[in-house]
């Protein structure tokens, strides 16, 4: 009995927690939005994702650094309680969400193997990328028209390209391409979606649609170096939009062009205007902010964490009631 209260304890805070905080995300994210756009795209991307992640980490942290502790330390075993409605839904609600969130994971890495394992059957080696994270990047021709180029794979990725794309995009345009593939991956965007698949909550498809824009236009800046790489790969995406039919990526692949139509006219406007884009400086202090708030953050509960398991256990107890 005891174990069975500590567990519906735990999973009823992080329930909580998570669906409060994933509410005020999403109420808040688009504001966020709006005030980050000035920045670069590739710290658009970062703070969307951090953003999105928040709820999860915030409620995973409060519960295994004060929820169990407090409920092990100072819960006495003896008493045979019993465990009221009220905490066996929300454990089970708490339980329910994570299932979920390790099945659309594990669903999306099967089908991710599936459909490279298809793609493997009549596939041929051409070349290889250098990657900043060591080792290679391997190229695979396929016959098929779609994906005409994308990246699947997270800890060993591969770049897969259509001989129907290698046909139409000139050498320039398509080493453009691939180094927007590569982008991808020195910024793991593969993982990023597998993250996201665990962490799903209800309402934040319009949020994680954002990210993934942001994504494409942070690889487009990673890409590029000059207004004539800007060019050849506003040229690529062009034709690789009118190589074939729009389809829905993959699960964990990043293709070149996969989003709607107005997604991919910003993308080809923001390369035909580009401009060589000055680093960001305020990325230096912000990371200096966010360790000193982190490191307040361990202080704080360093010296109050006694206090904190008892009020945690406090309110626990008035949960289980």
């Amino acid at each position: 009995m005891f174990a069975l209260r500590g567990i519906a304890v735990s999973f009823s805070i992080f329930v909580l927690l998570y669906s409060l905080l994933s509410l005020a995300v999403c109420a808040l994210w688009r504001k966020l939005f709006s005030y980050s756009q000035r920045y670069s795209a590739k710290r658009l991307a970062d703070v969307l994702f951090t953003v999105r992640l928040v709820p999860f980490v915030v409620a995973a942290g409060i519960t295994l650094a004060l929820a169990v502790p407090s409920f092990l330390l100072l819960e006495p075993r003896a008493v045979n309680e019993a465990v009221g409605d009220l905490p066996v839904v929300l454990g089970l609600s708490g339980l329910s969400v994570m299932a979920a969130g390790v099945w659309k994971a594990a669903t999306a890495l099967l089908q991710a193997s599936r459909t490279v394992e298809g793609w493997s059957r009549e596939a041929s080696r051409i070349d290889s990328c250098p990657a900043d994270f060591g080792g290679a990047v391997s190229v695979q021709r396929i016959s098929r028209v779609a994906p005409s180029l994308t990246v699947a794979g997270i800890f060993r990725p591969s770049v897969w390209l259509s001989q129907a794309a290698e046909f139409v995009l000139s050498e320039r345009e398509l080493q453009s391409a691939l180094r927007h593939e590569i982008a991808h991956v020195r910024r793991w965007d593969n993982l990023r979606k597998l993250i996201l698949r665990v962490v799903a909550f209800p309402g934040m498809a319009g949020m994680e649609k954002a990210w993934r824009e942001a994504t494409e236009m942070a690889a487009d800046d990673g890409a590029v170096s000059s207004a004539s790489e800007a060019l050849d790969l506003a040229a690529a995406v062009i034709k690789l939009s009118r190589l074939a039919p729009l389809q829905a990526s993959a699960e964990l692949t990043t293709a070149l062009v996969h989003s709607r139509a107005e997604s991919v006219n910003a993308r080809v406007r923001r390369l035909l205007t580009w401009t060589e884009r000055a680093p960001s400086v305020a990325a230096g202090p912000s990371l200096r902010y966010a360790l000193c708030v982190a490191a307040a953050v361990v202080v704080t509960l360093a010296v109050t964490y006694s206090e904190l398991l008892v009020r945690v256990h406090t309110a626990t107890e008035w949960l289980m009631r």
